[in-house]
């Protein structure tokens, strides 16, 4: 079992004696940061799809001015 301690006025970070290294218990800020990058990605692809759907619409536009 790790050998762990915790870091002075920070109550979800522990330091790592074998190692030093700090590793971070704050589950909760985890899931939100988590929750977080999924609705920045979902809107990437939302603006992503609203884009290609103007370039076709003004490519229709465009077809439609050139054959009248």
């Amino acid at each position: 079992m790790k050998n762990l301690s915790k870091v002075k006025d920070y109550p979800h970070l522990y330091r790592d004696e074998d190692t030093g290294a700090i590793l971070n218990y704050d589950t909760t800020g985890y899931n939100q940061r988590l929750r977080k990058i999924e609705k920045q990605k979902s809107q990437k692809e939302e603006l992503d799809e609203m884009k290609k759907d103007i370039d076709e619409i003004k490519t229709l536009i465009k077809q439609f001015l050139q054959n009248n």
